[in-house]
């Protein structure tokens, strides 16, 4: 018999926990149907729950069908309590979906959708509430198809068996030859994500749950688990008697009573497990073994944390969701603040977007959360559990820094008998993608150890930005030089140094606030719409075309957090409690009134004492303070980066700078330019600058995008001639000039991929008799045979003048004739070993790429 977990998921008020008790009671787990609005639903254990008629934590209860044992997750559904919901999200092995008949497919469905297809989830739905008036299935379903997909199948309609062939080549064929899809088929397309079946019926009154227990019986696959032993920590709770529960999912192998789990969190723990708890809503049994597939609370362990790995599923999952509000806790005057600290810590253990706050200079504690309903609960929480009861402040908002183009970061940090030097690029990131951190420093000149170190300090800290002293978020951090001394270094100086890196290259670089976005839905009698419209174009928000509904007119769009906050209490005012709103986290954006939010907040990045942008030197046996600004003139290492709006300190040694020095390099070039200009003329300023800045080579494959090839440049590369300046093609040309030429395709290929630009690589074809030329489509580049008395160099000058009219041109060539002649036409040159060069750095991005995908 198979052991499955499932989730049960919903936008608010879609009838999620009255379809769990609706499962629970057909499968013969519940001998009494619970309601929520009786407040006896079953798996409503807190009296809070049954106060408000809403999930605010996730609960467990298991039930059986005749192939299948299950344990059913209940999840919250109001936004609020979102990453209750989304926490576990890390556990399922399937997840059922509850949408209602008369509301349709929310913003939050569509938050709930995107997660459960970045976790890889497999989906039943449920389209419940189908006996209330307004309920369409055909309209509902065509909607679900639209908004979620077209694998969205009901499985009872007449064409489904087509419909889910069609979701697999393969099984199409085997559906033409045998004219039906059997269950074994529908179920491997649903655990693939090719197929999500749909259901209709209503919980309520037990419409249509048999024939959804009948599907996840027949339509489920055992989850995959190995021999060793491995879990997946997803919640953190703590039972009446304030006993700590880590709740887990066993993934592979088993644990027992006594058993010792390890983790490297906290400068590495290991403690044993002393007791197992299987839990079915309030009550539990103690087991002494767990096996793969099980949820079990265990006790004992005080270093877990939601998202933690234990076992062969080492590391952590980092949430999607984060918290938009930000509140100062307004204590009693008999409370300790630090008595009141701990507490909230215990708290935050047990829900993951909670976050709190300890301002040391102040003496004040804050709190970030998602709403004001997890305000609220928070409050009577904290009242239930501690005896203590307290207020909070008006709130703000939660912002966050970003920034907009590359900087480069420098913090050193030498007071007497210690060193460090730390060098850092920052780029900006993709919307959402948090902090991301690298390495691409050589070993020779840091030591891997050392290199590990810093990486570590990066990921420890919240870091904050330079314009309102929020946290750092959508940047790639990368380490792309450094140095340690062999006598004075210690572990502490690399987290001085790599702090003020950071806070350096944010200084330097043009940084963005940012502010949280709500997707809202607003449904407002026909009368009203006029006023909604004028009210989100006051607020800053964006809105789709207004949507005719039987109650009214929907209104679906994104608005700031700080705009729309309140605004519930103004919809329920002008549409007399007829109208409704529903918002979901929609991410961050950049702010639209930064100027009077900084101007608010009033923070001063030069005078954070905590965030120092400035480094440390010795002089004359004595540590001092340079200046952020000066930073880059002290430093003792040269990452030899070169960012576009950078220009060459000569006051700075460099190792990649010619003999010479600068005047060397200053009179190669007007060396050159007076060539040219004897040879052709005088030149465009453009074409010029770009042969000079061309010379310059980038440090990383990152770094290409700032000062190389970008996407939809055009690059123009001699085949022949590159061949014959790279070792191993003109190696290999030597046997098999066809092989040669194949290979250097592939390659040019690979780079196209990373680069994204537009590539044409030109072959000689010129003594071919009655040769037409041809171009030819391959692997995303263009390859080109030119035709009878046209040589590559007569077609790559022609292209290039007739290109970089309209396009930026480079110009890939080891002929130095050639270079100078593209010149002239505005294009920009490439030589035979920087292209090489350029490639080998796509090569190993490929390669790092497939090594992270294969450690997945």
């Amino acid at each position: 018999m198979k052991r499955i977990v499932i989730g049960v998921l919903a936008h608010v008020d879609a009838g999620k926990t009255t379809l769990s008790e609706a499962l629970l009671y057909q499968a013969g787990a519940l001998k009494k149907l619970g309601r929520v609005d009786h407040q006896d639903a079953f798996l409503d254990t807190f009296a809070l729950e049954r106060e408000r008629g809403v999930t605010i934590f996730s609960k467990q209860a298991l039930f059986s069908l005749p192939h299948t044992e299950v344990t059913l997750l209940d999840t919250p559904g109001h936004v609020d309590f979102s990453a209750e919901m989304e926490r576990t999200l890390q556990v399922l092995d399937y997840a059922v979906l509850v949408i209602s008949g008369t509301d349709g497919v929310q913003a939050h469905t569509e938050t709930l959708w995107r997660l459960l297809a970045r976790y890889q989830i497999p989906v039943f739905l449920f389209i419940n509430k189908m006996d209330l008036a307004g309920a369409d299935r055909a309209a509902r379903l065509a909607e679900i198809k639209t908004k979620l997909g077209s694998g969205c199948i009901d499985l009872s309609a007449p064409g489904a068996d087509e419909e889910l062939a069609m979701c697999d080549e393969v099984l199409l064929d085997r559906y033409l030859a045998e004219g039906r899809v059997a269950d074994a088929d529908t179920a491997a397309l649903v655990a693939a994500r090719k197929a999500f079946p749909c259901y209709f019926g209503a919980a309520l009154r037990l419409e249509g749950v048999d024939v959804l227990l009948d599907g996840l019986d027949r339509l489920t696959q055992s989850p995959p688990c190995s021999e060793a032993f491995g879990a997946r920590v997803f919640k953190i709770a703590r039972d009446a008697q304030n006993d700590r529960l880590s709740y887990l999912k066993i993934t592979g192998g088993s644990l027992r009573v006594r058993d010792p789990l390890s983790g490297t969190e906290d400068g590495g723990w290991q403690e044993k497990v002393n007791q197992l708890r299987l839990y079915s809503g309030e009550r539990y049994r103690t087991i002494d073994c767990a096996e793969p597939g099980m949820v079990v609370a265990a006790t004992g362990l005080t270093h877990t944390r939601p998202g933690m790995g234990l076992g062969q599923v080492m590391g952590t999952l980092s949430p999607v969701l984060e918290p938009v509000l930000r509140y100062r806790v307004l204590l009693p005057a008999d409370c300790d603040a630090h008595t009141m600290l701990a507490q909230l810590r215990q708290l935050e253990e047990e829900d993951p977007q909670l976050r709190v706050t300890w301002d040391s200079t102040l003496g004040d504690l804050h709190v970030e959360l998602m709403g004001e309903v997890q305000l609220e609960i928070l409050a009577r929480s904290i009242a239930d559990r501690f005896g203590t009861h307290v207020d909070f402040d008006e709130g703000g908002i939660v912002y966050k820094e970003t920034i907009a183009a590359p900087a480069i970061g420098i913090g050193h940090f030498e007071p007497l008998r210690h060193y460090a030097e730390v060098h850092l690029l920052l780029e900006p990131g993709e919307r959402g993608s948090g902090v991301q951190l690298a390495a691409d420093c050589p070993a020779d000149t840091l030591d891997v150890n050392w290199q590990r170190l810093i990486l570590t300090h990066l990921a420890e800290k919240t870091h904050v930005g330079v314009l309102a002293g929020a946290p750092l978020t959508d940047v790639k951090l990368t380490l792309v030089a450094g140095r340690a001394h062999l006598k004075h270094t210690e572990g502490g100086d690399f987290r001085e140094a790599t702090y003020r890196a950071v806070r350096n290259g944010l200084m330097q670089a043009e940084s963005v606030l940012l502010e949280p976005i709500y997707a809202f839905r607003l449904l407002v009698p026909d009368d009203r719409v006029g006023r909604a419209l004028a009210d989100i174009q006051r607020m800053g928000g964006a809105f789709d075309p207004p949507a005719p509904q039987a109650e009214g007119t929907l209104l679906t769009g994104t608005a700031p957090v700080a705009a729309m906050r309140g605004y519930w209490t103004e919809v329920a005012a002008y549409t007399k409690g007829r109208g409704r709103l529903s918002c979901t986290a929609a991410g961050y954006a950049p702010c639209q009134d930064a100027a009077a939010v900084l101007a608010a907040i009033g923070y001063d990045a030069e005078h954070d004492t905590e965030n120092p942008a400035d480094s440390v030197f010795c002089s004359h046996g004595a540590g001092h303070t340079v200046k952020w600004d000066a930073v880059r003139a002290h430093a003792h290492v040269d990452s030899g980066i070169r960012l576009a709006a950078d220009t060459v300190d000569e006051s700075v040694p460099s190792a990649s700078r010619p003999a010479g020095g600068a005047a060397a390099t200053q009179a190669d070039e007007q060396e050159l330019r007076a060539l040219f200009e004897r040879t052709y003329g005088p030149i465009r300023d453009r074409g010029f600058e770009a042969f000079r800045q061309s010379r310059k080579k980038a440090a990383t494959l990152e770094q290409l995008y700032v000062t190389r090839v970008r996407a939809d440049d055009y690059l123009l590369v001699d085949g022949y001639n590159i061949i014959f300046a790279w070792d191993e093609l003109r190696a290999i040309a030597a046997g098999d000039i066809d092989a040669a030429r194949e290979a250097l395709i592939d390659q040019l290929s690979d780079y196209q991929a990373v680069r994204k630009c537009h590539l044409i690589v030109v072959f000689d074809a010129y003594k071919v008799k009655g040769g037409t030329g041809s171009i030819e489509k391959r692997h995303g580049l263009h390859v080109v045979y030119t035709k009878e008395a046209e040589t590559a160099d007569m077609y790559i000058e022609q292209a290039s003048y007739d290109l970089s009219r309209k396009h930026r041109v480079r110009v890939a060539t080891s002929d130095g004739m050639e270079q100078m002649i593209i010149l002239g036409h505005g294009a920009e040159r490439m030589s035979a070993t920087e292209l090489q060069w350029e490639v080998e750095q796509a090569q190993q991005h490929i390669q790092g790429v497939i090594r992270d995908l294969q450690g997945d």
